[in-house]
């Protein structure tokens, strides 16, 4: 006989919890409902196929030809849906977050607290100077030193990283006598390697480092300080990375540049629990260790 009319998938658990059972009040136990409700539902599927499923009798339920057909297909639509939910739960909790490399330390320090105040969410802190493709899945959150020309991404402020300049003792011993910050003529130089010139720290050595001599370059913080730690030259550092170190000297108490930072994510990550305690993670992490970023602590 041809069905009728589409069936419920959720007549299909009742159906299951009736033929597992065997009868209707042991399903409405099962499921929380009143055994009229399974009935009910029982009835709905049977007309919808356009055959009977069960037989009601006296001793309870019996499956008919039809219904010991497809209860192992439903079944397997039941482990189906447990693992498309199951997925949905693990997705939703595992959170990814992309900081550039050189503030990773500020957020592994926070980590075992985080951990310990929810358990249930797994943190990737991805370590990363190029922002990552937010729309295309790279990340769930990234921690960015300049704001995306993107409107449909939420650009939160972080504040400011403020950079100073520093030298190993090593080099101030080979080269004695008092430096001016502002001008670096004639210096050995350590310099970040990037490809913007409009970069804070980029523009303030063309400014102030003209006339010094670049004797190293590198993409990474991290490999700035140990070149300046090595000896090698001054150099113009994050000051919450360069003041960890106690073999660097800091020259000038001044914060000599300076650039903002961002928490951009795509609007509709917001939805997720796990995800809105990561943000309160971000900014807690940067409001403890504000001063520290923004090159003032201890001044």
């Amino acid at each position: 006989m041809v069905a009728k009319n589409d069936f419920s998938w959720d007549d299909l658990r009742y159906f299951l919890r009736a033929a597992q059972t065997k009868t209707l009040a042991g399903a409405a136990r099962s499921m929380g409902v009143e055994h009229t409700t399974i009935g009910r539902r029982l009835s709905a599927l049977e007309r919808a196929l356009g055959a009977p499923l069960v037989l009601r009798g006296p001793e309870g339920l019996t499956l008919t030809p039809l219904g010991e057909r497809i209860v192992p297909h439903v079944m397997e639509v039941e482990r189906a849906v447990a693992a498309a939910r199951e997925a949905a739960v693990s997705q939703r909790a595992r959170v990814r977050l992309s900081i550039p490399q050189a503030l990773t330390c500020l957020f592994t320090e926070a980590l075992g607290q985080m951990r310990l105040d929810h358990p249930e969410i797994a943190l990737e802190v991805i370590g990363a100077n190029r922002p990552p493709d937010l729309k295309r899945g790279g990340a769930d959150l990234a921690v960015v030193v300049r704001a995306l020309d993107d409107n449909d991404l939420v650009q939160r402020s972080l504040g400011q990283v403020g950079w100073s300049l520093y030298a190993a003792q090593t080099y101030l011993t080979r080269r004695p006598g008092p430096i001016d910050p502002f001008d670096l003529s004639g210096h050995d130089i350590v310099a970040l390697n990037t490809d913007s010139t409009a970069a804070p720290a980029a523009k303030w050595l063309a400014k102030h480092a003209a006339k010094a001599t670049v004797v190293s370059r590198s993409n990474a913080s991290a490999a700035l300080v140990d070149a300046t730690v090595a000896g090698a030259g001054l150099a113009l550092l994050p000051c919450f990375l360069a003041e960890e170190e106690p073999a660097l000297k800091r020259l000038t108490p001044e914060v000599l540049t300076s650039h903002p930072l961002w928490l951009v994510y795509r609007r509709e990550v917001r939805i997720a629990q796990p995800v809105r305690q990561v943000i309160n993670f971000v900014v807690a992490v940067i409001r403890i260790n504000a001063e520290r970023i923004k090159g003032t602590a201890g001044l």
